[in-house]
């Protein structure tokens, strides 16, 4: 906890406040500060506020949303009221929120003498920095320094450490300096134990081989160094940016497991390094190194096809042979080898139903249901299948819409259940069904307006909403109603100017706006 002279019996290292529009940004800036460590040198030195401590301590931020309140909540005051300093998450949605406003207000009228500090992440300081946090105690109005986010700006670590400083009283050369120095420190020592762990699995893979007994110890132990590399070490290598070594490491361990006699192995291990390969085909995955990822998931279903031949009725197993599937069939969806992905879908639905049958309480069982449907109907909708995608599509929208009402208060739920309701009408549509079509439209557009009532910011549901009203006008426009379709289509591409107003170098946004004034240009030429 950072202890002050303004702050010694803050039980917050610093509140957090931002619009609910940026919970994202204020999600990830919670977890930095909170697991930030402080370099040992500079612990305990004094500073601008008392000794320097070894982390910033607990972080507060809001969770509620404060739309239906008429003031600040009595936990926000007392959470501002026990903060060391307040900590702004500053975007042009941050900066039109009287939320914000009110809480910064609050915390200088509380503390006069603890720091307010400006989080930049979106938009110019003029439109982003909230008016309260451009003014002075005397009125005057002023551009306060800020820890720039913004892509090509400080960065994400530089901007982090100026907060850092900021709180604790220290100045950024000092950090910055401090923070390279352990930085290094650890990776040296995370490449060490990594490289220590590879020849200490090699070394134990040859020992292994001498005697049956022995062997099954030591394989049980380099299982046991495996699963540390893919797991903890995985992440480590990850937030020092060693990649290179994570992928050496992945790679030897996809090699190691690839000489594995399956038939021998009890059903715990293979399912431990089915896990562990997935997880291997997920980093290439992010890495967008398909063929490594292809082999990984390759290999996972190796060896979750031989355990499910042997335990067939295990939920535990089914459920990963499931995953394995799927990974391989969305793969080839993803390189648009729509045949190679029909197969792999097609048993992932099956396997799917089979955990329903096994375990029809169990929520997992419901949402690969839902899935795997809606697999299959985006698949069938890109093949331009005549047969069965209706009733696809109608599945997969039946299956959502259970989730949904099992969980009520889930906006993402509710956003699949939009997001399948499209997919069922376009898929009517390409069956001639456009009456059909209009009608799940409307419902699709009637559900988000029902979501952006409950949640205004959420730029997500804002620009759902505006590809469902044009897909609604085009659908309108196929069914006769012209005048009706050209009036929707205008005030939907009215809403998105005001939103690419808002986000200027969002390319996504202004392709999306073309594409609409296009299909508007189409409807008025022909019914002139």
């Amino acid at each position: 906890m950072t202890t002050t002279e303004s702050g010694a019996s803050a039980r917050y290292g610093a509140f957090i406040s931002y619009n609910h529009a940026d919970r994202g940004r204020a999600r990830w800036l919670h977890r930095a500060l909170e697991r930030y460590r402080i370099p040992a040198k500079l612990v305990g030195r004094e500073a601008a506020f008392g000794p320097v401590p070894r982390r910033l301590g607990r972080i507060f931020r809001d969770l509620d949303e404060l739309s239906a309140a008429s003031d600040l909540s009595a936990e926000v005051r007392a959470a501002l009221a026990e903060s060391a300093c307040l900590i702004v998450v500053c975007t042009p949605a941050g900066a039109a929120s009287q939320w914000v406003a009110r809480e910064i207000a609050l915390f200088r009228e509380l503390h006069p003498d603890r720091p307010v500090l400006a989080a930049l992440f979106q938009g110019e300081p003029g439109e982003a920095l909230p008016l309260p946090l451009r003014r002075t105690a005397d009125g005057a109005e002023t551009e306060p320094l800020a820890a720039d986010f913004r892509e090509g700006k400080d960065g994400k670590r530089l901007a982090l450490l100026k907060l850092v400083a900021g709180a604790v009283g220290v100045p950024l050369d000092a950090l910055v300096q401090r923070d390279a120095q352990a930085r290094v420190r650890r990776v040296t020592a995370v490449t060490a134990l990594a490289i220590l762990l590879l020849l200490a699995m090699a070394g134990l893979t040859i020992l292994a081989v001498r005697a049956r007994g022995e062997a099954e110890a030591r394989r049980a132990q380099a299982e046991g160094l495996v699963e540390f590399m893919l797991t903890d070490l995985r992440g480590r290598l990850k937030e020092v940016g060693r990649l290179d070594v994570l992928r050496e490491a992945n790679a030897r361990a996809l090699r190691y497991y690839g000489e594995q006699d399956l038939a021998t192995l009890p059903p715990d291990v293979l399912a431990r390094r089915a896990r562990a390969i997935m997880t291997m085909g997920e980093d290439a995955m992010e890495a967008k190194e398909t063929a490594r990822a292809r082999a990984a998931f390759l290999q996972a279903n190796r060896i979750t096809h031989a355990l499910i031949e042997r335990e067939p009725n295990q939920y535990d197993i089914v459920f990963a042979h499931a995953q394995s599937e799927f990974y391989l069939g969305n793969l080839h969806f993803k390189a648009r080898e729509l045949a190679a992905a029909e197969p792999h879908f097609e048993a992932y639905a099956a396997l799917a139903r089979r955990l329903m049958a096994l375990g029809p309480a169990n929520p997992h069982s419901a949402e690969e249901v839902a899935y795997s449907a809606g697999n299959l109907c985006s698949l069938k909708m890109d093949q331009h299948a005549a047969n069965n995608v209706v009733a696809l599509c109608t599945e997969a929208l039946n299956a959502v819409e259970a989730l949904a009402r099992r969980e009520p208060k889930s906006e993402q739920r509710w956003r699949d259940v939009a997001n399948r309701q499209g997919w069922l009408a376009d898929a009517y549509v390409d069956r001639h069904k456009v009456p059909e079509a209009l009608e799940l439209r409307r419902q699709q557009v009637a559900l988000l307006q029902r979501l952006l009532v409950q949640d205004p910011q959420n730029a997500r549901n804002q620009r759902m909403l505006i590809w469902a009203e044009r897909a609604l006008a085009n659908t309108e426009d196929l069914h006769g109603d012209s005048a009706m379709a050209r009036r929707r289509m205008e005030a939907a591409i009215a809403d998105l100017r005001r939103m690419t107003g808002l986000d200027t170098e969002n390319q996504e946004l202004a392709t999306r706006l073309k594409d609409m004034e296009a299909d508007l240009v189409y409807m008025q030429r022909r019914d002139k």
